[in-house]
């Protein structure tokens, strides 16, 4: 079976998808907020990305260009992509979608930084993240892991 990546649509469509993320899921990975405030700006440049198993979205990342004026992590300063809120629903962990939707994310070829959450850490390194030396300052409490292509 392939697994194929897909921009999502803004829609409300989408919107009632992601509500069944939030009723399995941890509220910091709720990307229902993100969704409503690009329907309402009517943004069609879709920052979500997913993996549908027979029609049903189980699987779901999103991906916020961040320009090299904001970069606090790569030397020298470069434009990011930042990596937030990666779901598998429950009954659907374990077939390699998480993975999939990283690597997506990191075939698009801009260096990722995103912030890994407790118990993840072994699944980011196995695929080529490196952990940030923490900096109080600038972190505030996140857990700061990288990403750069073999390019940089």
């Amino acid at each position: 079976m392939t697994t194929r990546v897909q921009r999502l649509s803004i829609n409300y469509k989408t919107l009632e998808e992601f509500k069944k993320f939030r009723e399995n899921g941890l509220e910091e990975l709720s990307m229902l907020e993100d969704l409503q405030a690009d329907l309402i700006e009517d943004n069609v440049d879709s920052p979500f990305y997913g993996i549908y198993e027979e029609g049903k979205l189980v699987a779901r990342i999103s991906l916020y260009p961040t320009p090299a004026k904001y970069d606090r992590y790569f030397e020298p300063a470069t434009g990011y992509l930042e990596l937030m809120k990666l779901e598998v629903l429950p009954g659907y962990k374990g077939k390699g979608y998480g993975q999939a939707l990283v690597e997506y994310a990191k075939s698009l070829g801009r260096p990722i930084k995103t912030n890994v959450r407790l118990g993840a850490q072994d699944f980011f390194l196995r695929l080529g993240f490196c952990a940030v030396k923490y900096n109080p300052e600038r972190d505030r409490g996140e857990n700061p892991y990288v990403w750069q292509p073999p390019s940089f």
